[in-house]
């Protein structure tokens, strides 16, 4: 057959982006369907209950656990504060009396006359999720969160560092070759997403982070920099959590790599406009890319619009080699042989005929080729 799947990388100008926002358990959804919505509304919250901190009042007075209750100065569901008198013996005739403070400021959630114990909960931890997108709440989950939706360009790349941001972006090269070095960082990108091109050198993120940038895109990082910038070696199958002061996207892999043209010639035509940036990249079942998502002008895409990832390789797909020794290039596939192919190491593997940028046509085996969505 001459038709067949692969993963797919977006690269799109013009696409329809959905997200769905959750909390981690039950809550309170705050916005309603056809709300317009901001990356940094809140469009839901919960609370996480605070820590227990367990006081046996009982031995603390040296009293029977049934006489508790009545040496209680706070009772069940009163607010309390650190260092606050909870509870006070009656003493020999009001006198040699014993105290109990109360170890933590909470709220006073049982008081036992069996175990003698009081249990006093840390006040709860609010959690709050955003938008992330610049969009519209396309559908609610009650207790749970929403999905947003927007239209407009959407660039997912091959690695990331760092949570979630959004801020206006600010291209610093003049080509994709391009190396972003130290003396390229100024206060002038405080609060922006800087766009690269073939490397950025660990000095120049240091400088980045020092200077309060929000994030950045290249098109390759050395592996061993991210490590020294973290303080230890990340893996590469889970990331997301890391707090380095901003958020990083690698576009085309580890070394000096330049950013595809089509990429870098999109983010250029996105110069200081307001984007969403995720570092969050998961390398196994349910893939996760990091992506920058820049709406539109006019919020609307193409209605007809169909993902290159869900038709498949086909003859003209665009695809990215991800081996050597053409690892990172853009090329258009060519054909699609149906019969497998022996490899010089020896096996058999279905393979593509692809054209490369120059012209040229490689064979190449389907396994080593990633579909861009267009």
């Amino acid at each position: 057959m001459a038709h067949a799947y692969t993963s797919g990388l977006r690269v799109s100008a013009r696409t329809v982006v959905a997200r769905t926002r959750r909390l981690p358990l039950s809550g309170k959804v705050l916005v309603e369907v056809g709300d317009r919505v901001r990356p940094d509304t809140v469009v839901a919250e919960t609370f996480l209950p605070g820590p227990v901190h367990n006081v046996n009042v009982a031995n603390a007075l040296a009293i029977a656990p049934e006489e508790v209750p009545g040496c209680m100065l706070k009772q069940r569901d009163e607010p309390v504060a650190k260092g606050e008198l909870i509870a006070e013996s009656k003493g020999i005739f009001g006198l040699f009396k014993s105290s109990v403070r109360c170890p933590e400021s909470g709220i006073i959630e049982m008081v036992s006359e069996v175990t003698g114990q009081v249990l006093i909960r840390e006040p709860s931890t609010p959690v709050r999720i955003n938008a992330y997108l610049d969009g519209t709440v396309t559908e609610t989950l009650p207790e749970e969160g929403v999905v947003v939706e927007t239209a407009g360009a959407c660039i997912q790349g091959i690695f990331g560092v760092g949570g979630e941001t959004h801020a206006l972006i600010r291209q610093i090269v003049q080509s994709p070759d391009d190396e972003v070095t130290g003396e390229m960082i100024d206060d002038r990108l405080r609060g922006r997403i800087v766009c690269c091109g073939s490397i950025i050198t660990l000095d120049a993120l240091r400088k980045l982070i020092e200077v309060g940038a929000s994030g950045v895109v290249v098109g390759g990082m050395r592996y061993h920099d991210i490590g020294d910038l973290l303080g230890y070696q990340i893996g590469v199958a889970v990331t997301g959590g890391e707090d380095i002061g901003l958020t990083m996207i690698v576009t085309e892999g580890f070394g000096r790599l330049p950013m595809a043209e089509r990429t870098f010639d999109l983010l250029r035509s996105m110069q200081d406009r307001e984007a969403s940036l995720s570092g969050a990249t998961q390398i196994r079942a349910g893939v996760i890319r990091p992506e920058i998502i820049i709406r539109s002008d006019g919020g609307e895409a193409a209605a007809d619009q169909v993902s290159a990832a869900g038709r498949g390789l086909e003859t003209g797909s665009l695809i990215r080699l991800i081996r050597e020794p053409w690892f990172g290039e853009l090329a258009t596939v060519a054909s699609l042989p149906e019969e497998p192919v022996r490899l010089p190491t020896g096996a058999f593997a279905r393979v593509l005929e692809a054209r490369r940028t120059n012209g040229a046509l490689v064979t190449v085996p389907r396994a080593n080729v990633e579909i861009v969505e267009t």
